[in-house]
């Protein structure tokens, strides 16, 4: 700070001065040293305030009230003090030099700045102001008992508060947001700044995990980065007795790198006694040894972040629900829409036809028994969609029951043939179904109904989303041994609908199974359908003890969808010798080329 002989400030700054130190506080909010305070040319202190004046017993009002000087903090070399005061007095000019004080029978070494206060114009000056911190304090030995502070001591005292400022740091600011990256990010700078750590990490932790990830990092720039890194906690004995305790974990690794010990500190974040992340602090100092205290910090610190991890982490989840929610209660309007007016296209068509016969608009009885052939299927059709929004209401409500018993698959293809091949045929669309070559009958424990509901959504897709090519059903058989109602068959049999059409992209698939969703309305709209084919399919299936897949490359290249149901009994497979072997498809495991 410099100032002017000629400035008219002098009475000013010696006001604020005297209302900023005459706190005991610590506080120095506008200064930012740690020692300040005013003393006239005979070394009286005017005012003093130090940051640990607590902590190292001083008794800041006693310094300034002691007119006689007698058991002051003062330098221990007097003289020489009080010769630089009047040097600087009369010359003006600031200086910086280091001096031992005295405080009882404690030592202080510090570095101080002495300015002069500059006086109106006219005067001279009489008071200075000096700046400073503390380089270091020990005891004098020849004039003190063996029973006075130790050094160690103070220097725990001034760790254990400037520790305090980070706890309280990092807590004001983990208050602020509720977004997880910034809460890490945050913390991990703070401390690694604060304490000058060589590394700080925070990994979140998951109980049903074995592994953390390193989700946010501070490192010294020689070091390289665990940005991202998983690390298995069962190779980490200070993560996992840190997970099982809840307590602070200190590990020390010798002669690290070559150069000394290295030190880490492990703490378990938590949440209502449920660990819910980690954080490691390493440095390499071979005198600084944790306390009692500072472990209560840390864990004091690993409390407050466990906490804003819980919250934030709820926050995230209820907004991901809320976002859920409110994407359902669009797409369950799209459907209504959607609903409403594939009810209303067959119901106009009925009324139309119908009213052409009433009125007597048919030419001929011929046509007049065509009007009723239109309004009769577009009156099935009618049907199709109301069971089908019957179905998905049972299905949320879970009220879909199912009768199981055998089921010859034969007789289930030939009934789905007989419906979807003149589908095809009038779209000049080549049709084939394909069954497992086999000696006997292939016999599937379902509800012959249901499934056969089934793969008339998913054959009836196929040939509606065709333009050219054609559609292929086939099965095969699964040869593991599969349980369902607590109950053991010997496989499963895999039924493969391919065909040549639209395909589905990439990033659009996972739309195909929800409820009231299609993948592309605009695109999907002119084919017709309320999108709950594929989604019933899904249930229906996963209820007969079975799964459904879905596979396409991308659009334009076609689909396939598989679905499985138990086998009722293992079948005599037909071998090389008694037939085509080219035909028959037997695998050991769900795992074999959809296509």
């Amino acid at each position: 700070m410099t100032i002017t002989a000629n400035s008219q400030l002098p009475n000013v700054l010696s006001q604020n001065l005297e209302s900023i130190t005459s706190k005991t506080d610590g506080s120095l909010p506008t200064l930012g040293a740690e020692l300040v305070y005013t003393q006239d040319g005979a070394g009286r202190y005017l005012t003093f305030c130090w940051q640990y004046s607590e902590l190292l017993g001083l008794n800041a009002e006693k310094i300034v009230d002691d007119l006689n000087q007698t058991q002051t903090f003062a330098p221990v070399d007097k003289v020489a003090y009080l010769e630089r005061l009047h040097r600087i007095l009369t010359s003006l000019v600031p200086e910086r030099f280091q001096c031992w004080f005295s405080y009882h029978q404690e030592l202080f070494e510090l570095e101080l700045v002495i300015s002069p206060i500059m006086p109106s114009l006219g005067t001279t000056a009489t008071t200075v102001l000096v700046m400073g911190r503390l380089v270091q304090a020990t005891l004098n030995k020849k004039q003190v008992p063996v029973a006075a502070k130790t050094p160690t001591q103070i220097e725990v005292a001034i760790r254990a508060q400037q520790h305090q400022k980070v706890v309280n740091r990092i807590t004001r600011n983990i208050r602020r947001t509720l977004d997880l990256d910034i809460i890490w990010q945050q913390t991990v700078d703070s401390l690694g700044k604060a304490l000058r750590l060589e590394r700080c990490i925070i990994c979140p932790y998951q109980p049903s995990s074995s592994k953390v990830e390193v989700k946010a990092e501070y490192h010294q720039a020689e070091l390289k980065s665990m940005l991202g890194l998983e690390i298995d906690i069962a190779s980490e004995p200070a993560f996992a007795q840190a997970l099982t305790t809840l307590e602070p974990v200190v590990m020390e690794v010798p002669e690290y790198a070559g150069s000394g010990r290295q030190k880490t500190l492990v703490i378990a974040t938590c949440y209502q006694d449920q660990a819910n992340g980690l954080v490691a602090l390493s440095w390499q100092d071979e005198c600084y040894t944790l306390t009692e205290s500072e472990l209560e910090l840390a864990k004091e610190a690993a409390d407050q972040l466990g906490t804003a991890i819980a919250h934030a982490t709820l926050y995230e989840e209820l907004e991901v629900a809320r976002q859920k929610a409110e994407e359902a209660s669009r797409l369950k309007s799209e459907f209504l829409a959607n609903v409403s007016h594939e009810i209303r296209t067959p119901l106009n068509g009925m009324i139309g036809f119908l009213k052409l016969i009433l009125e007597g608009m048919a030419d001929d009885p011929e046509e007049q028994n065509q009007f009723l052939a239109e309004a009769h299927q577009l009156s099935i059709h009618l049907l199709n969609i109301i069971n089908d929004i019957l179905d998905i209401a049972k299905i949320e409500a879970g009220k879909m029951e199912l009768a199981y018993a055998p089921v010859k698959l034969d007789e289930l293809f030939s009934h789905v043939e007989g419906f979807m091949r003149p589908q095809a045929e009038m779209r000049n669309l080549s049709f084939r179904m394909q069954m497992p070559a086999t000696s006997d009958e292939i016999i599937v424990q379902s509800n012959y109904q249901r499934l056969l509901q089934v793969m008339l959504n998913l054959v009836g897709n196929a040939i509606k989303f065709t333009h050219e090519g054609g559609v292929t059903v086939s099965a095969d058989l699964v040869l593991k041994k599969a349980n369902f109602q607590d109950q053991q068959f010997p496989g499963m049999v895999r039924v493969r609908v391919a065909d040549t059409g639209i395909g589905v992209s990439l990033d659009k698939q996972d739309k195909l199974f929800q409820l009231f969703s299609q993948v592309d309305g605009s695109r999907t709209r002119q084919y017709g359908g309320t999108g709950l084919g594929l989604a019933i399919s899904q249930k229906l299936v996963e209820a007969m003890g079975g799964e459904v897949h879905f596979y396409s490359l991308g659009e334009g290249l076609g689909s396939t969808v598989t679905f499985t149901v138990p086998l009722y009994q293992q079948p005599v497979m037909v071998s090389s010798g008694d037939g085509d072997s080219t035909n028959s498809t037997v695998s050991d495991s769900g795992m074999s080329n959809p296509c």
